[in-house]
């Protein structure tokens, strides 16, 4: 009986311990999204706590050259930014690599208008002092020829920049290209579009998220 007793309560204790390790809260396993940081956020954040910019050479070319003009002028115009020549006071550093050609297109057009005329007679006479007879051909052909020539020469301009912290973390980058605009060369218009680029850029990482 003391037996039966005693196996009863063993197989109690068994069934109460199982219960409890199978309601006891399992461990939660890392959350590689929550633990690592929101690298976007981050680099957002520099970007819009940038004011003061240093434009590094893009190169010793006369095409780089103008590039470079060209881009500090486009950000300073915005109004948004101070171009420095102090590298180490600049909030960030734009650097960059520009390419320009020039092509040239010909176009050739040509008209042409060709006019012909052809006549021809004959006549006889009789008389009884005998007879004649007369009889001719005669045709004439025209042409004139319009060619015109024309040669275009096309400027195309490229521009890939990016901006780097003081840190080293590149915080923004874009590529653009220009063939000119209506009131602008390949140069201005290229560097026009990186500056509002950039301003776009900036705005939507301030919006707020929906």
């Amino acid at each position: 009986m003391s037996r039966t007793f005693a196996t009863i309560f063993v197989v109690l204790i068994l069934v109460c311990a199982a219960r409890t390790f199978c309601q006891a809260p399992k461990p939660s396993s890392p959350n590689p999204t929550k633990d690592v940081p929101d690298l976007r956020s981050e680099l957002a954040a520099k970007l819009c706590a940038v004011k003061r910019i240093y434009v590094e050479s893009f190169g010793d070319d006369e095409i780089s050259k103008t590039l470079q003009a060209m881009v500090i002028n486009a950000l300073d115009e915005t109004k948004r930014f101070v171009v420095t020549e102090n590298k180490d006071r600049a909030d960030a550093i734009l650097k960059g690599h520009s390419l320009e050609k020039t092509s040239q297109e010909v176009h050739a057009t040509g008209e042409g208008t060709q006019v012909a005329a052809a006549a021809g007679g004959h006549s006889v006479q009789v008389s009884p002092s005998g007879g004649s007879a007369h009889g001719g051909f005669a045709g004439r052909a025209l042409g004139i020829e319009d060619s015109k020539l024309s040669t275009e020469t096309i400027n195309d301009a490229r521009l890939a920049v990016r901006l780097v912290s003081q840190d080293g973390d590149v915080i923004w980058s874009t590529t653009q290209e220009s063939t000119g605009a209506k009131f602008k060369g390949a140069s201005a218009d290229v560097a026009d579009k990186v500056a509002k680029q950039l301003l776009r850029d900036i705005e939507k990482a301030t919006s707020p998220k929906m």
